[in-house]
C-alpha cells in the first residue's frame, strides 16, 4: 500500500506539472486522469485512508491557505463569510438530509444527516485557482477563501454529531449541540493559544531553517491537540494560521522567503495528490454497491446533487439581498453585489477530498454491532456529488466568468496605493539615510566613503519613490570595496525604515495584506541580495 501511495504521489506531481505547462486546471485534469486509470482492467485499487486525508493532507493545506489569507479583508466581510462558512453548511446538511432520507430507502434520519454534513463543505481550491487566474474581484476571492477556511470546521463538527447519533453514541440532540459548542470553543482556544506561542518561539530563534521547520510541524500538532480535547482541529489550525499570517511581518526576511517557497511547493504536492486520489476511488465505490437498483441510484444521485447545487445558489441570493433590504447599516457598510457575482460564487461550490474521506470514515457497523444501514449508498452519493460538482462547475466556471464579464478593478487601484505607500516609505528611508550620514559626520570620521555611498543611495531612493510600481532592483556599477560595505549597511537601515512604514500603512488600512506582502517580498529579496555570503 505504501508503494501504491508513493506511485500516486509521483504521478500526481507529474500530471500537475503537465497541466500547468498547458494552462489546464490541475484539479480537473487530475480527477479525470484518476477516473480513466480506475477504469483500466487489472490496475490495483488505491484505497483512500480517511486518517491520511484528515490528519496528514488537510492540516497543512488549511495552514497554507490561512497564512495567505488577509485577516483585514476577512474581518471586513465577516458577516458574509459567516453565512457562507457556518450557515450554508448547516442549511445544506439539513436539506440534503431531508432529500436523502426520502430517496434512499436504507438511510435512517441520522444517517441521512450524516450524508448531508459530508457533502456540505465545498473545496474552494479549484474555485480560487480559477478565480485568481481570471481576475475575479478581490471581495469575491475573499469570500471564497474565507469560506474554504472555515466551512470544513462547521461541516466536520456537524458530521461528528450526526454520525454519533447514527451509530448510537449520542443520547440526545442536546448532547449533540453540546458537542458542537465544545468543538468551536476548543478549536478557537487551541488555535489562539498555540498560534501566539509559535509566534513568540519563532521570534526568539533567529534561525530561518528552524523557524521554517517549526512552521511545517505546527499544523499537525495544533490539529491533533485540538482533536484530543474534542475541539475542532480544522478551526484550531485556521485560527493559528491567520494569527501567524497577520504577524508574519515580525519574522526575518529569510524566514518569510523560505516559508513562501516551502509552502507553495508543499501545497502543490498535497493538492495534486488529493485530486488524483479522488478519481482513483471509482472502482472501490462501485464494488461496494450490491442489491441496489439502478433506478434508486439514479434518482437519489440526481436529487442529492441537485439539492447541493440549488441550496447554495438560493442561500446566496437570499442572504445577499434580504438583510440589505431589512437593515440600513448593512447597506451602508457593505458594497452591493451584482446578481452575476452572486451566481458565480454560487456556482463555485465544488466538493473535494475531505467529503470523500469523511464518507469512507463512516464505520461499517453501529455500536450495537448491526451494519450501518445504507453505508454503500452513502459513499456512492458522496462520490457522485464530489465528481459531479468538480466536473460540472470546474468545466463551466471559467466560461461563466468570461460570459458574465466579471473582472476585478483592483489592479489599477493597487498600483496607485502601492505607489503612494512606497513613496512614503522611500521618504522615511531617505530621512533615515540623512540621519546616519549626519551621525557619521559628527563622529569626526573621514566622510568620503559615506558621502559617495549616500549619494548613490539618494539617487536610487528617488527613483524608487517616483516609480514605485516597477520592479525593485539594486543599481549596477562597481562602487569599490569600501563604499560597497558602507552601502550595504546604509541600505539595510533604509530597508528597515521602509518596512516599518509599509506595515503601518497596512495597520492603518490604507493598503491591505496582499499589497503589503507584495511590497515586503521585494524588500525581502533585496535584503537577501545584500546579505548573500
Amino acid at each position: 500500500m505504501n508503494a501504491e501511495l508513493l506511485a500516486v504521489l509521483v504521478a500526481a506531481v507529474l500530471l500537475s506539472a503537465l497541466a500547468r505547462r498547458f494552462n489546464l486546471s490541475s484539479p480537473l485534469a487530475l480527477v479525470v486522469a484518476g477516473l480513466l486509470v480506475g477504469l483500466i482492467p487489472g490496475v490495483p485499487a488505491v484505497a483512500l485512508d480517511p486518517n491520511l486525508v484528515l490528519f496528514v493532507v488537510l492540516p497543512p493545506l488549511l495552514w497554507s491557505a490561512g497564512l495567505e489569507s488577509s485577516y483585514l479583508n476577512m474581518r471586513r466581510n465577516i458577516r458574509a463569510i459567516g453565512l457562507l462558512a457556518v450557515g450554508l453548511p448547516l442549511a445544506t446538511t439539513f436539506a440534503v438530509g431531508f432529500v436523502a432520507y426520502r430517496t434512499v430507502p436504507d438511510l435512517t434520519v441520522a444517517g441521512a444527516l450524516t450524508l448531508g454534513a459530508i457533502v456540505a463543505p465545498p473545496d474552494a481550491v479549484s474555485a480560487t485557482a480559477i478565480g485568481r487566474r481570471l481576475g475575479l474581484p478581490r471581495r469575491m476571492m475573499t469570500l471564497l477563501g474565507g469560506e474554504s477556511l472555515l466551512n470544513d470546521a462547521t461541516a466536520l463538527t456537524a458530521y461528528k454529531v450526526a454520525l454519533a447519533a447514527a451509530i448510537g453514541a449520542a443520547s440526545s440532540w442536546q448532547h449533540g449541540l453540546a458537542t458542537f459548542g465544545l468543538a468551536v470553543v476548543g478549536g478557537v482556544a487551541v488555535g489562539g493559544v498555540l498560534g501566539k506561542l509559535i509566534v513568540n518561539i519563532r521570534a526568539r530563534l533567529d534561525d530561518p531553517l528552524v523557524e521554517s521547520a517549526i512552521g511545517l510541524v505546527a499544523p499537525f500538532i495544533i490539529y491533533l491537540l485540538a482533536e484530543e480535547i474534542h475541539g475542532s482541529g480544522v478551526l484550531a489550525v485556521v485560527v493559528a494560521a491567520l494569527f501567524l499570517g497577520q504577524r508574519s511581518t515580525t519574522a526575518g526576511y529569510a524566514t518569510r522567503l523560505q516559508d513562501d517557497a516551502v509552502w507553495r511547493a508543499l501545497q502543490l504536492v498535497l493538492e495534486s495528490f488529493a485530486f488524483l486520489l479522488i478519481g482513483l476511488q471509482l472502482p472501490k465505490v462501485i464494488s461496494e454497491l450490491h442489491g441496489i437498483s439502478f433506478s434508486v441510484l439514479a434518482i437519489s444521485s440526481v436529487a442529492v446533487l441537485a439539492t447541493v447545487i440549488v441550496v447554495r445558489i438560493v442561500w446566496l441570493f437570499l442572504f445577499a439581498y434580504v438583510p440589505r433590504i431589512m437593515f440600513a447599516h448593512i447597506r451602508e457598510r457593505e458594497p452591493a453585489p451584482t446578481p452575476a457575482q452572486i451566481f458565480v460564487i454560487g456556482w463555485a461550490g465544488m466538493r473535494g477530498v475531505v467529503s470523500l474521506a469523511a464518507a469512507f470514515a463512516v464505520p461499517l457497523t453501529t455500536l450495537s454491532g448491526t451494519p450501518f444501514s445504507g453505508r454503500p449508498h452513502l459513499v456512492f452519493l458522496t462520490f457522485v456529488v464530489v465528481i459531479g460538482t468538480l466536473l460540472l462547475h470546474g468545466l463551466t466556471l471559467p466560461l461563466l466568468i468570461r460570459k458574465l464579464g466579471i473582472r476585478g478593478d483592483e489592479a489599477h487601484t493597487d498600483v496607485v496605493r502601492a505607489a503612494a505607500a512606497q513613496t512614503r516609505a522611500a521618504n522615511a528611508a531617505g530621512k533615515r539615510l540623512d540621519e546616519l550620514v549626519a551621525e557619521q559626520k559628527e563622529s569626526g570620521e573621514p566622510p568620503d566613503v559615506y558621502e559617495r555611498a549616500a549619494e548613490v543611495l539618494r539617487r536610487w531612493n528617488t527613483r524608487r519613490g517616483e516609480a514605485a510600481w516597477e520592479q525593485l532592483g539594486r543599481p549596477e556599477g562597481d562602487i569599490g570595496e569600501g563604499p560597497a560595505t558602507v552601502f550595504r549597511k546604509l541600505r539595510l537601515e533604509m530597508l528597515a525604515a521602509e518596512r516599518e512604514v509599509l506595515i503601518k500603512e497596512r495597520d492603518d488600512e490604507r493598503i491591505d495584506d496582499e499589497v503589503l506582502r507584495s511590497l515586503l517580498h521585494g524588500l525581502d529579496l533585496e535584503e537577501a541580495t545584500l546579505n548573500r555570503d
